[in-house]
């Protein structure tokens, strides 16, 4: 693999160490991919902003990498959500200690790395002035959507591996970048009335519910969609995709709104690509509804959050008509039980129109630089939220905030704030959510087991003994590993309830949101990590931790060792030279 003449430079450090430790992930991410080369990229959009996301990892390594003040983004570069908006922090009334000093030490990081602090998870939405081109982009529900509806390409990166494109203009060609590689793998025929923007992101999210883990999607659910409407807003796109994103979905078609398939089409219907489908799904009326009746409101609702992703100038709009209906009965929101979150750009822009005041007349809070998920709630006033977002929901019940959350669509949503009573009753206890997706497939192994991979470039030999933490399902760092303890806190997970510390990791890859190194880099910095990680996939959610903070690392292996590995294996990790050995010493019984 040829490397070209400038990041051959910035890896010999002639432009600094900043932009040095930057090559090295770059590389090391190409020859883990075995990528075709390296591509130059016209746009990054780096994620890991608010303090409840990054943590104390994203602080120090921040810290780290900006101290060195020799080197700033060769690219324009953006920057995701923030944790607040530090004009309202009176109304947000967030609790956490010194959090809004600590937002601004990230915040200041970054400008000193030069990126632009749009603080928006939408930078597609007015956020840059061209959606074309080849971009590094690590916000989940931006990656789905350029791809999908636009022309811009980008690979679902990790907040890590997109600044370092934004610091170096390179990036490895592999992945999405790859025509051949955008291919569909899971049909969905769609036979409901999708009226609301709530009806597309529950469907969005169903979809990725229905996964399995013995189908093979190496890029993540790239489904294939049939049915929608004739006409799709700009928000009900962002809906469907920014729901499809939580369960790793980077693109997906939609039949007669998105460009063809690279499919054939005998007598009207799509030829299976090779391989054949690993899923047809339908999605119909008892789907729709059975989603809606899991999703309501059980118990008082404390607060109603719109905007997750920021919400669009039409979703401000749509939430300003709701609420106008109200006040034109004399009503008032009473509390501000009811938070709308958007980016700088769009709330200038409905501000503008009137909608800004019509919202904070009828009792409402308008927040900018922020979003439901990144935010710190008060536990003392919140403790069941609702909303019209499915990706609000999966993160929102998670172990980022652990907050039961119903979703209902807008109209009810704004509902529910003006009339509190509509959801009286005790407060819900947030239920556990086993998937489907966490079913495993590995049997108990006997007998000797001597594996042979690869490791990183970057990397010198080691050699590492120790307990083997095993699963054939992939890790989410973000709210279901405790940042604190190391322990996997998911319900249904072949994990839950074990620590990762001073074991030797082995897993196929990382998964949710793209803020997992930080999750990571965050346990190794104070003890609590793995003392060797190993993946059966390519995984730039976890490879940028270890490159970094120079864990030893190995992939690739010519058997996969998530299901010739017994969970609690004596293991030895060694390499020597380009070569790294996974062997089992002892094996644990079952």
């Amino acid at each position: 693999m040829e490397i070209p003449k400038r990041l051959q430079a910035q890896l010999r450090g002639d432009e600094g160490a900043t932009r040095q430790k930057a090559a090295r992930l770059v590389v090391d991410l190409a020859e883990t991919a075995n990528a075709e080369g390296f591509v130059k990229v016209d746009h990054a959009h780096v994620s890991g902003v608010s303090v409840i996301t990054g943590g104390h990892g994203l602080r120090r390594f921040l810290a780290d990498l900006s101290a060195d003040g020799d080197g700033q983004v060769a690219i324009p570069t953006t920057l995701n959500s923030a944790g607040c908006d530090r004009e309202k922090m009176k109304e947000m009334d967030i609790q956490w200690p010194d959090f809004l000093e600590q937002q601004f030490e990230i915040v200041q990081a970054y400008d000193r790395l030069g990126l632009e602090a749009t603080l928006s998870c939408t930078p597609y939405d007015r956020g840059i002035e061209d959606v074309v081109g080849i971009a590094s982009w690590a916000e989940s529900n931006a990656v789905c959507f350029s791809n999908t509806w636009t022309s811009l390409i980008t690979n679902r990166e990790s907040g890590l591996s997109a600044l370092a494109t934004a610091l170096t203009g390179f990036a490895p060609a592999w992945g999405l970048h790859l025509e051949h590689h955008r291919i569909p793998n899971i049909l969905v025929e769609v036979e409901a009335d999708l009226t609301c923007l709530a009806d597309y992101s529950i469907l969005g999210d169903w979809i990725g519910k229905q996964v399995r883990p013995d189908w093979s999607l190496p890029f993540g659910p790239m489904p294939l969609i049939l049915g929608l409407p004739d006409w799709l807003s700009f928000a009900s796109k962002k809906a469907l995709t920014a729901a499809s994103a939580n369960y790793g979905c980077a693109m997906l078609w939609a039949e007669g709104h998105t460009t063809d398939p690279p499919l054939e089409r005998t007598d009207g219907e799509w030829t299976a690509p090779e391989g054949g489908w690993q899923g047809t799904l339908r999605f119909t009326e008892k789907e729709l509804a059975a989603r809606y009746s899991d999703l309501a409101p059980q118990g008082q609702v404390d607060l109603v959050v719109i905007g997750c992703p920021q919400a669009s100038l039409e979703e401000i709009r749509l939430t300003a008509s709701a609420v106008r209906s109200h006040m034109e009965m004399g009503a008032v929101i009473p509390d501000q039980r009811l938070w709308v979150f958007t980016s700088q750009e769009n709330y200038d822009l409905a501000m503008a129109d009137g909608s800004i005041a019509l919202l904070e007349e009828g009792g409402a809070v308008v927040l900018k630089d922020t979003c439901p998920e990144v935010t710190p709630y008060n536990r003392e006033k919140y403790n069941h939220l609702l909303t019209n977002s499915l990706k609000a929901e999966h993160y929102l019940t998670s172990g980022l905030n652990r907050l039961p959350t119903s979703v209902m669509p807008i109209q009810d949503c704004v509902h529910h704030a003006f009339q509190p009573e509509l959801s009286a009753g005790p407060r819900p206890v947030l239920a556990a959510k086993a998937q489907p997706q966490h079913a495993s497939t590995k049997s108990h192994q006997t007998g000797e087991m001597v594996v042979s991979g690869r490791g990183l470039q970057s990397q010198t030999d080691f050699v590492v003994q120790g307990r083997a933490m095993v699963t054939d399902v992939p890790i989410t760092y973000l709210g279901y590993v405790n940042r604190d303890t190391g322990v996997v806190e998911e319900t249904g997970h072949p994990l839950d309830g074990q620590a990762v510390k001073d074991t030797v990791l082995i897993y196929p890859k990382g998964s949710g949101s793209t803020v997992a190194p930080y999750v990571l880099m965050g346990l190794l910095y104070t003890g609590m990590g793995p003392k060797a990680v190993v993946n059966r996939d390519v995984c730039a959610l976890t490879l940028p931790a270890c490159s970094l903070l120079d864990v030893p690392y190995g992939h690739g292996f010519d058997e996969d060792p998530c299901m010739s590995v017994n969970n609690g294996d004596l293991v030895e990790l060694k390499r020597k030279g380009d070569v790294v050995t996974l062997t089992v010493v002892e094996r644990a019984l079952p």
